[in-house]
């Protein structure tokens, strides 16, 4: 099966959210000769009462450092020979990945995935909940 456009989300505070998912998605974008686009997710601050508790400019403050990073990691981490850019959304993780997937025309979502806790089982890591509501494949890598 041949891919056009990759997406990989990852956290950048979680090495695991993309040790494993990473090599994946290069080997799948060079083999396919397809784009590869790197997401990450500044996430919102869920009920707006907690967003009193911090500065007016968080938000932009915390975008525009996720965009650095975004940056320094795709030009760390992703070999000059892989088409694609680097992103940064910011709301829920997993509808920002499905809403980045269907903007993007992705073919392909590759995420990483530790062991579930029990915790998740009851409330659904984010890689579960793409996995159910994307329209497009979706690989989940173990790490």
């Amino acid at each position: 099966m041949n891919f056009r456009e990759i997406l990989l989300p990852l956290d950048l505070n979680d090495e695991s959210s993309w040790s494993h998912a990473l090599p994946a998605a290069i080997n799948l974008a060079r083999s396919s000769q397809a784009r590869l686009h790197v997401l990450t997710v500044v996430p919102d601050f869920g009920m707006s009462i907690v967003g009193q508790f911090f500065p007016k400019d968080f938000e932009h403050t915390a975008m525009a450092e996720a965009e650095k990073r975004i940056a320094a990691f795709a030009g760390d981490h992703v070999p000059a020979d892989v088409a694609g850019r680097h992103l940064v959304a910011h709301g829920s993780v997993y509808k920002e990945i499905i809403d980045a997937a269907e903007t993007l025309s992705v073919d392909l979502i590759i995420m990483g995935a530790h062991r579930p806790d029990l915790e998740d089982y009851l409330l659904g890591p984010n890689a579960a909940r793409v996995v159910r509501h994307s329209r497009c494949s979706v690989l989940v890598v173990r790490s």
